[in-house]
């Protein structure tokens, strides 16, 4: 039934008779050789794409599992964290003058900010209908800019990080049955022992752990008046008979 000059029903909407709607896109099929189905073809490259890389990931996780260190402790003040590689050269960042103690809010929230910041306004930036670098230079040269400054600050934070200190603050030591309602756990946690060697006598940053450490009584007590190593002379402060019972403490921490 036709109803007016060029028009057909069609259900009950009207469509010109003959001719293309300019704003339709041509169907794939009109360009062979040179595009595809989305559904199945192109979807079916990507799911198996994407299959390979997570069995590839799969494979590499399984032969080389995350190097995990000890338990949390809370106590261990010593302790120096270190952010994922993602995040070092904002961790590098916070090391400078300009950008840490009383100006930390500088290098925690108004650097970064204005970062992003810039990369959220980078469309309103530069709007030219230009793809090649070259034709781009405000965006090309703040894309080098930025890849230069996080790749600097990067590396210049993974190369003056100690990772000996770091491998053996992490390192993962033989649990003890201790007994933390003890007088001599009371006299090592009174005199801030724990703040070095952690509240399980694991160690931390620097300070070896105390189980299973095989010292004589009398050595301990040597080292606890003059101290080795990193441990400064006088750091005990408690009396001769205080002393005698921590010794022994440490001196009988076994592992499990």
């Amino acid at each position: 039934m036709h109803r007016g000059k060029g028009m057909k029903f069609v259900g009950d909407s009207r469509v010109p008779a003959s001719g293309r709607k300019p704003n339709i896109p041509k169907d794939y099929s009109e360009y062979p050789g040179k595009t595809e189905a989305f559904w199945p073809n192109f979807l079916l490259k990507e799911w198996l794409i994407g299959a390979v890389f997570l069995v590839g990931f799969l494979c590499l996780t399984a032969a080389h599992p995350s190097p995990l260190e000890k338990i949390a402790d809370p106590s261990d003040t010593a302790y120096i964290p270190l952010p994922d590689w993602y995040f070092l050269f904002l961790y590098q960042l916070l090391k400078y003058s300009y950008a840490s103690g009383p100006y930390n809010i500088i290098g925690a929230l108004v650097i970064p900010g204005l970062a992003f910041g810039a990369l959220l306004l980078a469309p309103f930036i530069d709007r030219g209908p230009e793809r090649r670098p070259s034709k781009r230079p405000l965006a090309t040269g703040f894309m080098l800019l930025a890849l230069a400054a996080i790749t600097f600050l990067t590396w210049e934070s993974v190369a003056h990080h100690d990772w000996e200190a770091a491998k053996e603050q992490g390192k993962i030591v033989a649990e003890a049955a201790i007994d933390k309602e003890s007088d001599g756990y009371k006299i090592f946690e009174t005199n801030g022992c724990t703040s070095c060697h952690g509240g399980d006598l694991q160690g931390g940053a620097g300070s070896p752990a105390l189980v299973d450490n095989g010292l004589t009584p009398e050595e301990i007590s040597e080292i606890a008046k003059n101290g080795r190593g990193a441990m400064p002379a006088g750091m005990f402060k408690g009396t001769d008979e205080e002393l005698k019972v921590l010794a022994d403490f440490i001196s009988s921490i076994k592992s499990e």
